[in-house]
């Protein structure tokens, strides 16, 4: 016996489980699909300008006070990542979650737009973009990235793996014009907190611990610009640099 949970489509008309459960896309584990399908689903990825990102998991559950015997993790994250972009945060936009019961076993379904032209902070400081972009964009960088921690932290929400990997960086435009947008990947682990300093805490030592090749000096400025667009929610712009 099948059981749905919770099934939600943004931006599309296709609310059939399997359909992206058998999907293709990049991602996705692939198994036979009918023709019929195929066609669907070759359909809605035609629709879509960017690549498609796809979580799956199989008796992966998150426990709670209001879900004591547990609920589908990417259910969670679903929540989490429409959340954290109504706070400005730059997240994958969620195109499909779907879970379902089935066998006595939960599994779950996350299809997001895959972030384009973003590195992981570990890949900035490994690939030479420091050097690449010159140290006025690596300062930039570093404060945006304190700009965009203060966002998430100041609406509550502790992200709760916050490691070098799930943070992307990305810059745009060229010369002068050169301007660095700050993402956050992985909301699985997500909590959303009673207090501020409740959510800043663990994030914040996390970050410290697995920064590997961040300076010391670098860590400070970030920090100090984390504080002040924490003190300061008003003077917090993607673009006042």
């Amino acid at each position: 016996m099948t059981e749905l949970m919770n099934l939600t489509a943004a931006g599309s008309s296709v609310t059939d489980l399997q359909l992206w459960w058998n999907g293709q896309e990049e991602g996705i584990e692939s198994t036979a699909l009918h023709c019929d399908e195929e066609a669907e689903i070759q359909r809605l990825l035609d629709a879509y300008p960017t690549r498609l990102h796809g979580k799956r998991h199989g008796g992966c559950l998150r426990r709670s006070l209001l879900h004591p015997f547990g609920r589908p993790s990417l259910l969670h994250e679903q929540r989490a990542l429409k959340a954290v972009a109504r706070l400005g945060v730059t997240v994958p936009r969620v195109v499909y979650c779907g879970a379902r019961k089935k066998a006595g076993e939960w599994q779950a379904l996350l299809v997001t737009e895959a972030l384009e032209g973003f590195i992981t902070l570990d890949e900035w400081y490994n690939s030479g973009a420091r050097q690449r972009w010159g140290e006025k964009l690596h300062e930039q960088m570093l404060r945006q990235l304190g700009a965009t921690l203060s966002r998430l932290h100041r609406g509550r929400w502790q992200h709760g793996h916050c490691h070098p990997e799930h943070v992307l960086v990305r810059v745009q435009g060229s010369g002068d014009w050169a301007w660095v947008e700050i993402a956050l990947l992985d909301l699985e682990q997500s909590r959303h907190r009673w207090s501020i300093a409740q959510a800043s805490r663990q994030d914040l030592d996390q970050l410290y611990r697995h920064r590997q090749n961040m300076p010391e000096a670098d860590w400070n400025l970030f920090r100090g610009a984390y504080e002040r667009a924490l003190a300061n929610p008003y003077g917090d712009t993607r673009e006042a640099f």
